[in-house]
């Protein structure tokens, strides 16, 4: 399988569109393997600013390939880059917390103490 990725292996990128492919070039493909060695899914926030900046730059220069398999269903896949929206703190509901839980848990500690 890994010769079988060398020769024709494809970036995937989860984006918030679906996921899009990258062809990356035979030592493109070598680091890619190499960033991918152990996980076949990374999300973004584990890679080095030079391997952001590697993934980013293959997709200005080449484009991405397509925005499905069609084509590639027997094309190996690299590794999968997760690149999940950022959540915005102000959008995030506040939550109160559970009064129930905190009614239960009161007495029993209130009992060890003793």
């Amino acid at each position: 399988m890994w010769m079988e990725k060398l020769w024709g292996g494809v970036l995937r990128i989860l984006t918030p569109l679906g996921p899009r492919y990258l062809q990356p070039t035979f030592l493109q493909r070598i680091y890619l393997l190499w960033i991918f060695r152990n996980f076949q899914t990374l999300p973004v926030k584990v890679l080095t600013p030079f391997q952001l900046r590697f993934i980013e730059s293959m997709g200005q220069t080449q484009g991405f390939a397509q925005t499905s398999l069609h084509g590639f269903e027997d094309t190996p896949i690299l590794g999968t880059l997760e690149q999940r929206p950022q959540l915005d703190g102000s959008k995030v509901p506040h939550r109160r917390p559970n009064t129930s839980v905190t009614e239960t848990v009161s007495p029993f500690a209130a009992d060890q103490r003793s």
